[in-house]
């Protein structure tokens, strides 16, 4: 599988997508700086999307950085022993507390492989992920993006990149995840830069990150 490993390889993808979809030159002017966002695939970078859900980017992180010093090594045998007490001070909202120790007890029963996963195809991997309780497709799409370093996805349920695209676009009122899944595919095979491009427009457009730590 074709990846997006390099910040060269970002800017090669921008080049591409912008004489795909002209409109998105001047998204990418006001945009400045995309960042590659990669993380190394494995367990912590799983954990720190579901840390990350419906909070803000600077809560998330402090969360993460609570949980990393209340269960280190942040690995699955050390979360699967963890206890309410340890999560709760850490943050973590008691659904959060589930998916983490669904996705050790998987992760440890083999049930998961989180390194081959980045290896197949998309779809099979999101399927084999959702299949594990509390990981969504969104979590599943931002891990695939972040760790694997997929080029062609676009995690359209993200609120930041719904009102970043509306707003860069001027789609009123923003486009919810179905919309914004379809509109995507005009961006194919480079959707997954097209999302990277829009989270940095959305920083341009409210001062403030909206992608998830990455």
């Amino acid at each position: 599988m074709r990846r997006i490993e390099t910040i060269a390889e970002v800017e090669a993808e921008l080049d591409a997508l912008c004489d795909l979809d002209p409109r998105l030159a001047a998204v990418r002017e006001r945009a400045g700086e995309v960042p590659l966002r990669r993380t190394a695939p494995g367990f912590a970078s799983l954990v720190s999307i579901v840390v990350s859900q419906q909070v803000s980017v600077a809560s998330a992180a402090a969360i993460l950085g609570r949980l990393k010093t209340l269960c280190d090594p942040l690995a699955p045998p050390a979360v699967a022993a963890a206890d309410d007490e340890l999560f709760r001070k850490a943050g973590l909202s008691r659904p959060k507390q589930k998916t983490l120790r669904a996705i050790a007890a998987a992760v440890l029963a083999g049930e998961l492989d989180l390194q081959a996963l980045c290896h197949v195809d998309a779809d099979e991997a999101i399927t084999r992920m959702t299949a594990v309780h509390g990981i969504g497709p969104w979590t599943a799409e931002i891990y695939l993006l972040f760790a694997a370093g997929h080029p062609d996805i676009f995690p359209a349920r993200d609120v930041a990149l719904q009102s970043s695209v509306g707003h860069a676009l001027g789609i009123e009122p923003r486009p919810v995840a179905a919309r914004l899944y379809r509109l995507a595919e005009s961006w194919a095979p480079h959707r997954g830069t097209a999302a990277r491009l829009f989270w940095a427009y959305y920083r341009s457009m409210k001062g403030r990150e909206g992608a998830p730590p990455g």
